[in-house]
């Protein structure tokens, strides 16, 4: 508002106005409202509720009363806000779900954990709690200041005495304008081991006190994971925890499995939880989940998550903690105010502000001690005057007119002072007896030591220190109580590849797009020639493009033909049966609507000086360094392409092995690695080899000693030639003829380096897959037509080839059986069932 004086209007800059107005409410929020005081980590309005309760009786030896009469109370008094506010607070501390150490003693309904709210005042009853009276404890002598109410009518405490750390071991939160603070709990034991230690020796280091005070102690329990972050927040105040919820495993006499949830993490509502993990499951993104209930108690809390029997229980428990609340971070943010002023604070200056304050308490109780002890020996020693000189002191008395006269007398006759003379003026006759004067002469012998001692401890920090130490360690025996909250070495999340089994897989991926694994002895062994089994059913304009084998806990590197690399796990791809079309890869990667998947490489890790090398149709080679493919960044530039040109080949190298390349035409091509320099990611490569305008780039490999040339056709057939036939040419020559083509043996689709002991896959455009051995196949020469491998029905054609090696499996004894040869022979027959119709 304008000042007015005399008439005149004295202008205001109005920005300065608001800049001075918004600096005395954000500090009114911060220190009249939102921050806890370091000292006795209370916020006003719960320093007003302890107080008020403590100044009407209500001690926990007294009847509960009723809420409503509290909050009126500090309504009246001390607080003039909201009744919602000052009777939310009161609940609060009253909740054991709330409150690691509860300072209100309720009675009724207080709330639960699952959100419901507490009952209205005028029903609800309270009183303090015993650990609330510590916080108030000599309260009456002269411990701390006292500042007038709002209305200046009474007077309330700046600050409580606080016995206990009640900072720390009932944490703190609220919000202020432009900062907050989160405190978690703590447990008494541990902090009050620390103040000793601190006490003790006061250059300790927050290491060391870590070793005694352990991390938070939620009051719901729970698991913090890691202690990393509680290091951090320690010694700088701030940080993150991660909290989970306690829980076991259990496996039903049926043998289906259940997950049981004992505790979950602060501040977590149950009935939400439970909703959110039936949502889950209704949503498909948690499945195996049968039945949901919660059979919580009086006698605590249970929360029931039944399984199939084939589900693994600690994959789902995994995915719960991942998308529900049953795992939490809590934000560490140790603000606080000290002299009225904000600081975030590490472990150590919360211990240290504490025991200042308790310094301050101590001695102050002291010198009021002091000075009462004084004032009591000052009349006392009158007393001896008065009865060392009895006689004379009656004499005096009844010789005076009136009391006045007779006070006068004494202080003059005696050398008393005022007090002393009032006092023998005071004393009844029935003092005068010898055990009367006795219990004078011996307190007056009490007060003197009492005197000296708290002169001494007064004068001596040691001394000060070493009660605050005594007085802790009892308050520890009372309220020491074990730790809820455990506290785990483990940081990450459970890594569901440990769960999983390693095991072989084949990944078939469709032409139209969709993918899975199944197990690699799904295909037994057969001999050359035969009809295969079925691998998958596709839709009539769909068929099989490409087969992959890999391992569960490999990376898989998806290549575009448009050049993107794209990343999953073996186990991320969803099993199927042999018949099962699969999922569609667009669910499992982000792939664009005119991309399609041409090659997978597996990879166990990205070690170094390993490489891809990629082809294209066009011709182009390109050496990658592997390292710059570990990220987790999906949908990557892996090759810069030319207008029409595709990427159709990638191989793992060691940057020191030879090339070959393979034509649609029959041609092939053999350099070393080494004429290849290695490229940034999103290069576009160099001339591999000088094709044809009618031809193109349909294999890749690397090459291996003593190793042969496998060659497959889309009709079906096929010849190996050993790799010595192929000299080493330069990079981008015409290269050699591998396949002498006729209209029978059709185009060559791909080629592989092969030994003796491998076996192959081959897949055709209907779906049909057969696993033959490399070493059924004929080795002849470059130039010849080679042999029919896999017998095709009309209008099909081979479309893919991978090759598995077999070092510990034993095919021949597989062949051998007869009852799997039955087995084979009647999936034939089916075969040739289907075919036909």
């Amino acid at each position: 508002m304008p000042e007015i004086s005399k008439g005149q209007v004295n202008p205001i800059d109005i920005q300065d106005e608001m800049k001075d107005s918004y600096i005395d409410y954000a500090m009114s929020v911060i220190v009249g409202r939102a921050l806890p005081d370091v000292r006795d980590g209370l916020k006003p309005v719960h320093r007003r509720i302890l107080y008020a309760m403590y100044d009407l009786g209500m001690t926990p030896k007294k009847p509960h009363k009723k809420s409503a009469r509290i909050v009126g109370e500090v309504l009246g008094k001390y607080h003039p806000h909201g009744d919602t506010a000052v009777y939310d607070t009161m609940v609060r501390m009253a909740q054991d779900f709330s409150y690691r150490y509860r300072l209100v003693d309720g009675h009724g309904n207080f709330g639960s954990i699952d959100g419901d709210s507490a009952a209205a005042m005028r029903y609800t009853e309270a009183r303090m709690s015993n650990i609330a009276t510590e916080l108030l404890s000599d309260i009456k002598q002269d411990t701390v200041d006292f500042q007038p109410n709002f209305d200046d009518s009474l007077e309330e405490p700046e600050v409580l005495p606080a016995r206990l750390p009640n900072l720390l071991i009932n944490g703190s939160s609220g919000i202020a304008v432009g900062m907050s603070t989160n405190i978690p709990p703590h447990n008494l034991g541990e902090v009050v081991d620390g103040l000793i230690a601190m006490i003790d020796n006061p250059d300790i280091k927050i290491i060391d006190l870590m070793k005694i005070i352990k991390g938070p102690d939620f009051p719901t329990g729970g698991i913090i994971m890691g202690r990393k972050a509680i290091k951090k927040a320690f010694e700088t105040g701030k940080g993150k925890v991660k909290v989970r919820a306690r829980s076991e495993i259990e496996e039903l006499d049926n043998g289906k499995p259940r997950i049981i949830i004992n505790e979950l993490p602060y501040r977590v509502n149950k009935a939400k939880l439970v909703e959110n993990i039936a949502d889950l499951v209704r949503e498909e993104k948690v499945e195996g989940i049968t039945d949901l209930r919660d059979e919580s108690d009086r006698n605590g809390m249970r929360v029931v998550i039944e399984l199939k029997k084939s589900v693994n229980p600690r994959i789902t428990l995994n995915k719960l903690f991942k998308h529900t609340r049953l795992q939490t971070t809590f934000g560490i943010i140790m603000l606080a105010l000290v002299d009225n002023e904000p600081k975030v604070l590490n472990l150590k200056e919360i211990l240290k502000h504490y025991l200042e304050h308790q310094k301050e308490v101590v001695t102050r109780r002291t010198k009021y001690k002091l000075n009462k002890a004084e004032a009591r020996l000052h009349i006392l020693k009158g007393l001896r005057i008065a009865l060392d000189n009895i006689d004379s002191v009656i004499k005096t008395i009844r010789s005076s007119d009136n009391k006045k006269i007779a006070k006068e007398r004494l202080i003059s006759r005696f050398d008393l002072t005022d007090k002393q003379a009032k006092a023998i003026l005071s004393m009844r006759l029935q003092r005068l007896t010898g055990l009367e004067i006795d219990k004078i002469l011996s307190e007056y012998e009490e007060l003197t030591k009492k005197i000296e001692y708290l002169k001494s401890i007064l004068a001596s920090e040691t001394k000060l220190l070493g009660i605050i130490k005594e007085e802790i360690l009892e308050l520890k025996g009372k309220y020491l109580d074990e730790r809820m909250t455990e506290i785990r070495d483990q940081e990450a999340d459970i890594d569901i590849e440990d769960l999983i089994k390693e095991e072989d897989i084949a990944i078939t991926l469709t032409h139209s797009g969709y993918i899975k694994r199944i197990p690699l002895d799904t295909y037994r062994g057969q001999r050359r020639g035969g009809k295969g089994i079925i691998g998958i059913n596709t839709h009539e304009e769909d068929f099989v493009e490409h087969l992959y084998s890999t391992s569960t806990h490999n990376y898989l590197l998806f290549f575009t033909n448009q050049g993107r690399v794209y990343r999953l796990k073996g186990y991320q791809i969803p099993e199927a049966s042999r018949q099962a079309k699969g999922t569609a890869i667009v669910n499992l990667l982000e792939i664009e609507s005119d991309e399609k998947i041409t090659a997978v490489i597996p990879i166990k890790e990205f070690k170094e000086d390993n490489y891809l090398v990629m082809a294209t149709k066009e011709g182009k080679i390109k050496k990658t360094d592997l390292q710059e493919f570990n990220t987790n960044y999906t949908g990557l530039i892996g090759i810069d392409l030319q207008k029409d040109d595709e990427l159709m080949g990638v191989k793992l190298t060691s940057g020191k092995e030879e090339i070959m390349l393979g034509t649609k035409l029959g041609l092939a091509i053999r350099f070393h690695e080494s004429e290849v320099r290695s490229m940034g990611r999103t290069a576009r490569g160099v001339n591999g080899i000088d094709l044809s305008i009618e031809d193109q780039v349909v294999g890749l490999d690397i090459v291996r000693d003593n190793a042969e040339l496998l060659v497959i056709t889309d009709q079906g057939y096929g010849k190996r030639t050993p790799i010595d036939r192929y000299r080493v040419q330069s990079r981008a020559g015409k290269g050699l003829l591998t396949l002498k083509r006729t209209e029978k043996n059709g185009k060559l689709i791909t080629l592989k380096v092969v030994d003796d002991d491998d076996e192959i896959m081959l897949i055709s455009e209907k779906g049909i897959l057969i696993r033959i051995s490399v070493d059924e196949i004929s080795s002849t020469g470059r130039n010849t037509q080679g042999v029919r491998v896999m017998r095709l029905s009309e209008g099909d054609q081979v479309v893919s080839l991978a090759y598995i090696n077999n070092d510990e499996e034993d095919i021949e004894d597989i062949k051998e059986e007869d009852d799997d040869h039955q087995i084979e022979e009647d999936i034939i027959k089916e075969v040739e069932e289907v075919t036909e119709k």
